[in-house]
């Protein structure tokens, strides 16, 4: 039996139109894209298949576009779909932060627009979100690289930056490839020189915000950010 045999209620496709994605399973949205399956199955059965062995969905969607291209059923064709789609919803949310600078009062949005850019990194990165007075993002740069156990950030070449581009307030960002969120004492460290650094130039550090699996941790939520007079 093929979807089109199933009833229509049954259907992802209709079942999306009618009642909006995210009543749809991971297997049914990843059999969207899919469109058809193999080895006579289905396409929601192919994608629960792949799910099963190289899921759950965030995991599958973190591989490398030539090592999805190289699982049964998604193939190059549908794997440029697939990572289109992905760097297609980044960038609509990449607008709505442009456009609402929701940033600053919103940290949620921050870790929402930051672990896609940075969960599953092979080593750490350091981010910058520089924004304007009124808290609207101005850019998003990679401004420091490490290994797997760290990135040496300084504090005046975010200073320099921030100058450069006029950004009245900060949000860090850095991911810990090991998967644990939970700052280190040299995160907090950092945090405070960086806090200190900014200040001098009448510039805020608004956050830090590090990315891991599961939620992101952010200092501002936690009241762990540091007195920038101290």
């Amino acid at each position: 039996m093929t979807i089109r045999d199933w009833p229509t209620h049954e259907r992802p496709r209709e079942r999306l139109l009618a009642h909006g994605a995210a009543v749809l399973s991971d297997a049914e949205l990843l059999a969207l894209f899919l469109g058809s399956g193999t080895q006579g199955r289905d396409a929601v059965s192919t994608a629960r298949e792949l799910l099963t062995r190289h899921g759950p969905l965030r995991c599958l969607l973190d591989l490398a576009p030539g090592e999805l291209a190289r699982l049964p059923g998604l193939g190059p064709a549908r794997t440029c779909a697939l990572v289109a789609g992905l760097e297609m919803a980044h960038r609509h949310l990449h607008a709505r932060l442009c456009r609402d600078g929701l940033l600053a009062t919103t940290p949620e949005m921050a870790g929402r627009y930051l672990q896609p850019l940075l969960r599953g990194r092979p080593s750490e990165v350091f981010v910058a979100l520089f924004l304007d007075n009124r808290h609207r993002l101005i850019a998003c740069e990679e401004l420091f690289h490490g290994t797997i156990n760290g990135a040496a950030v300084h504090p005046r070449e975010v200073v320099r930056r921030a100058l450069e581009l006029r950004a009245a307030a900060l949000i860090v960002s850095h991911n810990h490839p090991s998967g644990d969120p939970k700052p280190s004492a040299a995160d907090h460290d950092v945090t405070g020189q960086l806090a200190r650094a900014l200040a001098l130039v009448d510039v805020r550090l608004l956050d830090h915000v590090v990315i891991g699996e599961g939620a992101p941790v952010s200092f501002a939520e936690q009241g762990w950010m540091p007195d920038a007079a101290a």
